[in-house]
């Protein structure tokens, strides 16, 4: 997998990290949005694994 790949996967991961951390601090923070944001950084954290 080409280096640029991997930056951009990473920059879509830190994007994920900050929209969870963003929906943790509101005051109802909705669980299902949470858990579907988690599920895609997994993949995405899978896939740069998988190109290194």
């Amino acid at each position: 997998m080409d280096q640029n790949h991997i930056d951009a996967l990473r920059g879509k991961h830190e994007a994920l990290d900050q929209k969870i951390a963003k929906e943790e601090a509101r005051p109802n923070p909705d669980t299902m949005t949470i858990q579907s944001l988690k599920k895609e950084k997994l993949r995405l954290k899978e896939e740069m694994l998988e190109g290194a």
